[in-house]
């Protein structure tokens, strides 16, 4: 009698078989339709029917990144420049450029940024003066600056000495609160000869009639002559 050549499936073979079956079926349920395209699935949403707009041309959620004012898609690139800043060319007695200043608002304080060149090394006083004209030896500036109380020292138009270097260039970033923007336009900003010592004479030194600073060093702190104006606008 001939042997028969039909065999029975091994279990080895016919569980992975089951398996797969078993896991299409559980595709398909939730309503869920299998795709005819091989190797994808079509798009699936949980809850509600996709917002409008939000899906893109794969089923996907959006992926346009968000628009910002300029224009670019991307973030932020920083915040706007500071305006309404003022600025003025510091010049001296013969009209020669020797500088420059800028003033900004900044919160409660103006920055002032002073660049010159030009000038003797050492410590200068740096005022903004009363009047906005720079004529002559700039005598025409009048007085520092003073805001509120007439008699406070410092003024309130006094700032940072600048200091000079060795080869006659200076940088300098000071900040004041006791003058505004709209209390510096307009005004003469003074470069000095000297140093300011902001009236800043202890009563044990004397001097005729008295001790500690007398009327002129309470008034311009003995910085000296005056040797670059700009206006400041």
């Amino acid at each position: 009698m001939a042997t028969s050549t039909t065999r029975r499936p091994s279990w080895r073979i016919v569980t992975p078989v089951l398996a797969v079956a078993v896991f299409g079926l559980a595709a398909c349920t939730n309503s869920q339709e299998s795709s005819d395209v091989k190797g994808t699935t079509p798009p699936v949403w949980t809850s509600s029917p996709a917002p409008a707009g939000t899906g893109d041309a794969h089923g996907g959620g959006g992926h346009a990144a968000p628009t910002t004012t300029d224009g670019h898609g991307g973030g932020e690139h920083g915040a706007p420049a500071a305006a309404g800043g003022l600025k003025t060319d510091l010049k001296n007695s013969s009209g020669a450029n020797v500088g420059t200043a800028t003033i900004v608002a900044e919160g409660s304080h103006l920055v002032v940024t002073v660049e010159a060149q030009g000038l003797t090394p050492g410590f200068h006083g740096l005022h903004f003066h009363q009047n906005g004209t720079c004529e002559g030896d700039f005598a025409s500036a009048g007085g520092h600056l003073q805001v509120g109380a007439a008699n406070a020292h410092p003024a309130s138009g006094d700032l940072t000495s600048l200091q000079v270097n060795a080869d006659g260039t200076a940088k300098l970033v000071t900040r004041t609160d006791t003058v505004t923007l709209d209390n510096v336009k307009g005004k003469a900003l003074i470069v000095h000869s000297g140093a300011d010592n902001f009236g800043n004479i202890p009563p044990r030194y004397s001097r005729e009639g008295g001790t500690g600073p007398d009327e002129t060093t309470l008034s311009t702190g003995d910085a000296g002559t005056r040797v670059a104006c700009g206006v400041v606008g």
